[in-house]
């Protein structure tokens, strides 16, 4: 029982990790409808004060004024049709990758057990989700898309959000803020609603009040930057701050207080604390803070997917011996760790890097080191435990096997003393290394 209820799939435990698969599209979805809801709101308040207009002149205008402003009238509903139909497209594109995701999502429901193929079929796929998402997130689109390509997982990612992401802050890097403010006006409203619904405790609040007022002061410093070349500038910077930056004065003080002093700097040689504020590092602070607003606005995680569950695997397998002195996958050096360990270990250290745990391999030792060791609320060692003088412990069943199993190849005689059990004859064989030790060797071992 003990063991089927270990193999049992828990698909809701599993999903945990893919709301964002199901969260984008929704969210982009909605835009998509509230975007139709205002160009179609827009076009008829337009065409009916056209149709107004042209009802009041009906009985003065000309027949070719009346034609005209017909065809003015026919030729806004012909483009408010072609726009509805790029939206419609997109919807229609929008739900169809949804589909896909839930068929997706819906086949781990339909696997009984971890040690169906099927699992391994799904947990590739996605492996594969994860490892694009991860390159999005890094900024290698062509990778990213030529891998999703390759791997069948196209409608499984998110590229063009990405993408879009990615242009909007490769120009802020560049120094432009053009791009940054467009975004920032088309996704106003959806801004000060999330705004309103984050808990004044968190983070997230600062951070997107402070996105647009950063990009503005930004632009502020821009100016002043060119006031050895033009010293009118300097009186542009001032009429920007009081326009931009000066009716933020209680939300942002401290900004606002080094917009003043900014004010008198000498750009080509600024004391501090301002000479900060012209260094191009600041760019990329500023990058960086859009694409946090980004992922937060879009129900994006913060984090890339692959560093939550690789954290997650490694501590559901790391235990304190994974970086015990005996293990030389957790030296930076390992063939240095013979000279501190104990003598009578020493030479069992090559064998314990062939240890079949993932976390002792020299790939995921070092990687491993700062996360947490795994909760385990039923212990799996062995009965009987005994400890061989390499260090190594296992069972005494699984020992007498070995032996008997060993003396049967080579032709040998057991010799027991009441019971097949007890084996009396042949050497003790460390499983893993291959050594062999005498039985007098061995010593019992307790949890405690």
């Amino acid at each position: 029982m003990a063991e089927l209820s270990a193999t049992k799939l828990n698909a809701d435990n599993h999903l945990l990790l893919d709301q964002p698969l199901l969260r984008l599209p929704l969210e982009l979805q909605r835009r998509n409808f509230k975007k139709s809801q205002i160009v179609i709101d827009h076009e008829q308040k337009q065409t009916t004060s056209l149709l107004q207009k042209a009802a009041k002149s009906a009985s003065t205008a000309s027949t070719e004024e009346t034609l005209k402003s017909m065809d003015v009238m026919i030729a806004r509903m012909e483009k408010l049709k072609r726009n509805l139909e790029t939206l419609h497209t997109e919807e229609d594109t929008l739900h169809d990758q949804s589909a896909k995701r839930i068929r997706h999502l819906q086949e781990l429901y339909e696997i009984p057990s971890l040690l169906d193929v099927k699992y391994e079929n799904w947990s590739r796929t996605r492996l594969d989700r994860l490892l694009v998402d991860y390159l999005l997130r890094a900024g290698y689109l062509d990778t990213a898309a030529v891998l999703a390509k390759a791997k069948n997982v196209e409608d499984l990612i998110d590229l063009n959000t990405f993408v879009a992401c990615h242009h909007i802050a490769d120009s802020i890097q560049k120094g432009e803020t053009k791009d940054a403010l467009v975004w920032v006006k088309d996704n106003r409203d959806a801004l000060k609603k999330l705004l309103e619904k984050t808990a004044p405790s968190s983070s997230s609040p600062q951070m997107i009040s402070t996105l647009e007022f950063e990009l503005r002061f930004q632009e502020y410093i821009g100016l002043l930057k060119q006031v050895p070349a033009r010293p009118i500038a300097r009186f542009e910077a001032a009429e920007h701050a009081k326009k931009h930056l000066t009716p933020h004065a209680l939300s942002h003080a401290a900004q606002n207080r080094a917009v003043a002093g900014l004010l008198a700097q000498d750009p080509s040689n600024p004391t501090e604390p301002y000479a900060e504020y012209f260094s191009p590092s600041r760019w990329t602070v500023l990058s960086q803070l859009f694409v946090d607003t980004h992922h937060l606005l879009f129900n994006l995680p913060a984090r890339p997917l692959l560093h939550v569950a690789l954290s997650a695997g490694l501590s559901a397998l790391k235990t304190p011996a994974c970086h015990s002195s005996l293990n030389p996958a957790s030296a930076a050096v390992p063939e240095e760790h013979a000279k501190f360990a104990p003598a009578q270990h020493r030479g069992a250290l090559s064998s314990i890097g062939a240890s079949l745990c993932p976390i002792c391999s020299i790939e995921l030792n070092e990687l491993a080191r700062s996360v947490p060791y795994a909760h385990h609320t039923k212990s799996s060692v062995e009965n009987d435990a005994m400890m061989l003088p390499n260090g190594r412990v296992y069972g005494r069943d699984r020992l007498l096997e070995l032996v008997k199993k060993n003396l049967r190849a080579n032709a040998g005689t057991l010799k027991t003393t009441g019971s097949i059990d007890k084996v009396t004859e042949g050497p003790v064989i460390d499983p893993v290394t291959g050594n062999h030790y005498s039985w007098n060797d061995l010593k019992k071992v307790y949890i405690t």
